[in-house]
């Protein structure tokens, strides 16, 4: 593999996990602002899920990096292992599920949106 093989490749990884971080950063609450309904719930929820931020730029770099390396199977374990940690929470507030469900899936949509499509790209090197 050339140098600039390498390079294109190293390039395609920084932009994907770059723009699923950081673009999810911004899109996750724009989605959760447009679905909230009852702002007094919002705030229940916001203050149930904390640390959420931080979980979901975890969240993005660990999709979009699965999806990159060919490793599709590793979304589901991100999956699995975000819903195992916040179930306890979500049993016991019940208004955060909805923040919850809707959050996670905007953050998955749009890291394997760019995890497949930096995927394409590397494959197509």
């Amino acid at each position: 593999m050339s140098f600039a093989m390498v390079a294109a490749s190293v390039a395609v990884w920084l932009v994907a996990l770059g723009a699923s971080v950081g673009g999810g950063a911004s899109l996750v609450p724009w989605v959760l602002r447009h679905a909230e309904r009852e702002p007094q719930a919002a705030a229940e929820a916001v203050a149930v899920l904390r640390g959420g931020t931080w979980i979901g730029l975890l969240e993005r770099l660990s999709v979009t990096g699965a999806l990159l390396a060919g490793y599709p199977e590793g979304v589901a374990v991100v999956v699995a292992v975000k819903g195992l940690g916040r179930f306890s929470e979500l049993r016991e507030h019940p208004v955060a599920s909805e923040r919850f469900v809707v959050g996670t899936l905007a953050s998955l949509a749009w890291s394997a949106a760019l995890g497949i499509a930096g995927h394409a790209v590397l494959v197509s090197l």
